[in-house]
């Protein structure tokens, strides 16, 4: 706040000290929500890393199940028990409140289907297609589980990125000038008080000087 802005009264000394007082409150109150987002934040980097690792071995699983249905029943049939499939996975994204922040809670259906109702003949397919259906039905749970956690993640690390930068404004700069402002009124007022004192002290000299 530049000096030639600031009016050094006993009111502006008042406001500048409501002003400061405010602004450590909202410093305090950020400073908490930043700890507690970053609290928040290691806690889902647990929850991220179990299910890196879990859609990582998922998806070995499938490729493996998928390896030896194509090679006991052929890639045409595996094929055919593919396009065979007419119940389609269905995602719906809700939304739920963590630290204030809103984060994305995704639900799946349809997902993990019974052997009879995915659309290929069970008799003539052999139980090495339906465990590679089954293992990527189960790789798809675990992605959309991950996908949920990780965007989770992203928004936690972007509002601690934001709140950081707030509460190193106020820290830094806002405090510092308001508290600054503060201290030059108060150097102001003591100024003009003095000489408001030496000018009454001239006063009663001349006053006493004239009485004689």
């Amino acid at each position: 706040m530049p000096k030639a802005d600031i009016k050094p009264t006993r009111s502006e000394l008042i406001e500048v000290k409501r002003k400061i007082k405010l602004t450590q409150a909202g410093y305090k109150i950020l400073k908490m929500k930043r700890d507690g987002l970053i609290l928040e934040f290691f806690k889902i980097l647990e929850e991220a890393k179990e299910i890196r690792a879990k859609v990582n071995q998922d998806n070995e699983s499938a490729k493996q199940k998928i390896a030896v249905a194509k090679a006991v029943d052929g890639v045409i049939a595996v094929k055919s028990a593919a396009f065979a499939l007419k119940v389609h996975p269905e995602i719906q994204l809700r939304s739920k409140n963590v630290m204030g922040l809103v984060v994305p809670e995704i639900e799946s259906s349809s997902i993990k289907t019974p052997a009879d109702k995915r659309g290929y003949g069970v008799i003539g397919t052999s139980t090495y297609i339906n465990e590679a259906a089954r293992a990527y039905e189960i790789l798809m749970e675990t992605i959309i589980e991950a996908a949920e956690i990780e965007t989770t993640m992203k928004r936690l690390l972007d509002e601690i990125e934001k709140t950081k930068r707030r509460v190193n404004a106020l820290e830094y700069k806002v405090i510092p000038e308001l508290q600054e402002a503060e201290a030059f009124i108060r150097m102001r007022l003591e100024e003009m008080e003095r000489e408001n004192i030496f000018r009454l002290k001239r006063i009663k000299q001349k006053m006493a000087a004239l009485a004689k």
